[in-house]
């Protein structure tokens, strides 16, 4: 995410992302490496998913985390794909990581309304950071969640500008929303905030973030929203692949080029990979985190 702060490369080439052994399933990522990767599989039907984390040019620790696991839950097989792009520091991020899905998940409506669910827990999640601020920090982080139930119905919600991108067809279709503080500035402003513009800079909420919803920012908040946007969608036949990424991906690519580079290898961890090289290759100066979820073989 975009605080306005620069610094030294760490990773800039497909021979940095060579130098590192393969994740495992479900690795913990965020913090401590400059890079990180993995790959995993159903135990019920043909989706696969890979993943790639390549920090940026920043000269802060690497602030963005993900998920990437099946679980089993009341005889149902859930895939939970998220990335949590942080700002300001890596807790909320950390946080988000280990809470939100469980937050969605023991939900006792999630079954029959998902949706509400999701709202509700992202916004109870948030409520928790607010309330653990002095040992959380300042900080913030934006949010993209997936979850793939019984490899059939896909439920996706986000706040910020981390972004979920679906291929039907080898046609790009945004499954999120970018909360970008120009396009919500009446609510920001309806809430006592500004949006700057400076030459040459991004919009930025009362000079600061450049996003106008997140969790965390204390600091903030009173100007920002948390609340998601949710969407779902059926997976056919006609379903090829699910990508997740951070703003460090969609600031140099967009959506359907991302789709032409993913599905040219049936492989997602490569597709992952691939997409994170090129992201680099466009000078991307964010930290990059990118998940690809392959519906069939």
């Amino acid at each position: 995410m975009d605080v306005g702060s620069s610094g030294m490369r760490v990773c800039s080439s497909l021979g940095c992302l060579g130098l590192n052994p393969l994740g495992g399933l479900g690795k913990v990522v965020g913090g401590r490496s400059s890079f990180s990767s993995g790959k995993g599989r159903s135990h019920q039907g043909p989706v696969k998913y890979g993943f790639t984390l390549v920090k940026g040019k920043a000269n802060h620790p690497m602030e963005d985390y993900h998920v990437a696991k099946f679980v089993l839950l009341q005889g149902h097989e859930l895939g939970l794909f998220a990335i949590y792009d942080g700002h300001l520091g890596d807790s909320v991020p950390a946080y988000l990581q280990k809470h939100l899905f469980s937050n969605i998940l023991k939900d006792e409506e999630f079954w029959t309304d998902p949706n509400q669910s999701i709202s509700k827990a992202y916004e109870k999640t948030d409520q928790a950071i607010l309330s653990h601020s002095p040992d959380l920090g300042r900080g913030g982080s934006t949010a993209v969640t997936a979850i793939l139930i019984d490899g059939q119905k896909l439920w996706v919600a986000n706040i910020g500008d981390s972004r979920a991108v679906l291929s039907k067809n080898g046609q790009a279709i945004q499954m999120s929303i970018d909360h970008e503080p120009n396009i919500e500035r009446g609510s920001i402003e309806n809430r006592g905030g500004f949006v700057s513009n400076m030459p040459g800079d991004v919009a930025r909420v009362n000079g600061q973030l450049a996003v106008a919803r997140a969790f965390g920012d204390k600091n903030l908040k009173s100007h920002l929203r948390s609340d998601p946007d949710v969407r779902n969608a059926d997976i056919d036949s006609d379903t090829e692949l699910l990508i997740l990424a951070s703003d460090g991906l969609w600031k140099v690519m967009s959506n359907q080029e991302a789709v032409d580079i993913a599905k040219k290898t049936k492989d997602p961890l490569r597709a992952a990979k691939q997409l994170a090289v090129e992201a680099l290759n466009r000078d991307s100066k964010d930290d990059i985190s990118c998940i690809v979820v392959r519906f069939k073989g």
